[in-house]
């Protein structure tokens, strides 16, 4: 329910009796009134309350939940979210049984699905959202296995003195191994063409 109306014996009452009954808070409300108070006649006879309509002010995380809930619900997939606040945003991290086919090749489906999951959530939103959908921490396993081929390939680079291109990735995925190699003794890392062709070249950094 988005609209509704409540009633009291003040503005104030019937503002406060919707949002104890919707559960929500004041800056989560559109506020309109409908009806002042009156007390009518001699004060006693026709007595009037006041009538606001109360608007539920979406909230960008819980509207994008409810994006991914019907896609779940669509493909038949029994899914729960578990929300958390981190440094790069709000974390969405998805379980259950069948999460295989939400992830796909190298997380290629569960990028997809962030990526719709962020413009549904900023569609929302005054100010821009990140959100981060994760699944049995396949984020942390792919982050570690982009670590270890960066620094196989940077020890082949070193010990053969020939550049190597890497297959087209995301820029998510170009961005761990960027960071990975930026420190790492005796190699160099840039990127070359364009998206999603766009790949990593690992060279052997010159004095």
């Amino acid at each position: 329910m988005k609209k509704a109306v409540f009633t009291g014996r003040t503005i104030e009452e019937a503002v406060k009796n919707g949002l104890q009954e919707w559960n929500l808070p004041a800056e989560r409300a559109k506020v309109t009134v409908l009806e002042q108070p009156s007390k009518g006649l001699f004060g006693l006879i026709g007595v009037k309350e006041a009538k606001v309509e109360l608007e539920k002010i979406p909230d960008p995380i819980e509207e994008a939940e409810l994006f991914l809930a019907e896609v779940f619900r669509t493909m038949e997939l029994d899914v729960s979210i578990e929300r958390t606040e981190g440094e790069e945003g709000t974390l969405l991290n998805l379980s259950g049984p069948e999460l295989g086919i939400l992830i796909g090749r190298r997380g290629q489906t569960l990028d997809a699905l962030q990526y719709l999951t962020n413009i549904v959530g900023n569609r929302y939103s005054n100010a821009h959202l990140r959100i981060v959908l994760d699944a049995e921490n396949f984020r942390e396993r792919r982050r570690k296995t982009l670590e270890d081929l960066a620094r196989r390939l940077a020890q082949r680079v070193i010990k053969t003195r020939k550049e190597v291109v890497l297959e087209p990735m995301p820029p998510q995925e170009r961005k761990i191994i960027h960071a990975y190699l930026q420190s790492y003794s005796g190699v160099k890392t840039f990127s070359k063409g364009d998206e999603p062709n766009r790949r990593i070249i690992i060279a052997l950094r010159t004095p």
